[in-house]
């Protein structure tokens, strides 16, 4: 009987497309059905993708001009004879800005809190319990239940108001906490993750150094999350842009922006309109303007803007890291 022991077998040479192509060979049916399967659903997301640019592109460009761009709608129930879609983009503009300026700080101390610190340990299971509810929660859900709370006379100051003092709970303002809300769930998990990918060493060389969490979170950590923070800060721009529910029922969705009396700014916020999505859905077949054209124009506005986002997201993920953070 021979003391040898069995060498293991020799590792495959030779060209990398001939030992994959050795492989393949051996796969089952069953594996070869599936990675054809799979090849099948990512060409059939992208023809969609191709598909649903392609169409608005042409729908889209058919019908733009500078006109349509810079001009305001007029309140009237024939939109084809009315003006253009200047306050829905300055309104997409206002409200997108508003609500990503107020998740953007509550976002990232959330994940900081839960990243460095989660104690007590049931108060931040609590937490995370509660941004996976929000992430759930449907928007229109949301909505109605800002209405609910804004509505109250405490919050009168935010809202438009009218005679009598009746606190209708419509403005900017609403609509943007509400819009906070659903781009909250995305730069909190981006920011978390970020953060959570940053090796131990770099904290315990901050601590070697004599400096204390709250310095080491402010000086290292996250200008080290600067990518994760901008990708879910991106996202949640592209979540407030797209959604309806919340300006039709927050914002009142009307066709112009409509100031309350005040200064400027304020009564700007406190005030009342719309953004492009739902002029194109008051513009569409199924509303209520009757002029489709418009609402090509208006939606391939919309997608470019979306498009725009995705890109900025995909340049922030593909940034180099230094090296000390990988």
């Amino acid at each position: 009987m021979s003391t040898h022991a069995h060498a293991p077998a020799p590792p495959a040479s030779g060209p990398p497309s001939l030992v994959h192509r050795r492989g393949e060979e051996s796969w089952s049916r069953g594996d070869k059905i599936g990675v054809g399967l799979a090849w099948a659903a990512g060409i059939l997301l992208c023809a969609l993708a191709a598909a649903i640019v392609l169409y608005m592109l042409f729908r889209g460009l058919q019908y733009l001009s500078l006109t349509l761009l810079a001009s305001h709608p007029l309140p009237s129930l024939d939109q084809t004879k009315s003006g253009g879609f200047l306050d829905p983009i300055e309104g997409t503009v206002i409200l997108t800005i508003l609500g990503t300026a107020i998740a953007t700080p509550i976002g990232v101390g959330i994940a900081v809190w839960l990243s460095e610190y989660a104690r007590p340990s049931w108060l931040a299971r609590a937490v995370e319990s509660g941004v996976e509810i929000v992430a759930g929660t449907p928007s229109i859900v949301l909505a109605i239940f800002g209405l609910l709370v804004f509505q109250q006379s405490v919050f009168g100051f935010l809202s438009f108001t009218a005679e009598g003092n009746a606190v209708f709970g419509r403005s900017f303002f609403t609509a943007g906490a509400m819009m906070a809300l659903i781009a909250l769930p995305l730069i909190v998990g981006s920011t978390r993750e970020a953060l959570q990918s940053i090796p131990s060493h770099v904290r315990e060389a901050s601590y070697a150094l004599g400096k204390d969490r709250i310095s080491t979170i402010r000086r290292v950590l996250l200008p080290a999350s600067r990518r994760g923070i901008g990708t879910g800060v991106t996202l949640g721009m592209g979540r407030i842009v797209g959604d309806t529910a919340i300006v039709v029922i927050l914002l009142g969705a009307s066709q112009q922006i409509q100031p309350e009396n005040g200064t400027p700014v304020w009564g700007l916020l406190k005030g009342t309109g719309s953004t492009l999505t739902t002029y194109v859905y008051n513009n569409s077949p199924a509303g209520e303007g009757g002029a489709p054209q418009k609402a090509y124009a208006a939606a391939f506005v919309l997608l470019v803007i979306v498009i725009f986002l995705n890109f900025a997201v995909d340049l922030i993920a593909r940034r180099k890291e230094p090296t000390w953070t990988r």
